[in-house]
C-alpha cells in the first residue's frame, strides 16, 4: 500500500488545501483525495509540483509500506 504524507507536511508548513491548490494549480479535489489518502492514482505532474512546494523528494511524500491483507501478485 502507498501511504500519502501530504497531510503531514501541510501541517508542518501551516497550509491549508486551499493554500495548496492556489500555489500549485491542482484542483482541490485532487489535493483533497491525496490529504484524505483516497486517492487511488496522481498523474507525475502533480507529485512534481507537490514536491517542489514543499521542498521534498518523492519518498518524503509517498511511502510504500506493507499491507496486512494478503498478496495477489504472487501469481
Amino acid at each position: 500500500m502507498v501511504r500519502c504524507h501530504l497531510s503531514m507536511l501541510m501541517g508542518r508548513d501551516k497550509m491549508k488545501i486551499a493554500d495548496v491548490a492556489r500555489l500549485t494549480g491542482l484542483n482541490r479535489s485532487t489535493i483533497t483525495a491525496l490529504y484524505n489518502e483516497t486517492a487511488r492514482r496522481v498523474d507525475l505532474e502533480a507529485i512534481e509540483l507537490l514536491c517542489r512546494l514543499f521542498n521534498c523528494k518523492v519518498g518524503e511524500l509517498l511511502e510504500l509500506v506493507e499491507d496486512a491483507r494478503p498478496s495477489d501478485m504472487s501469481t
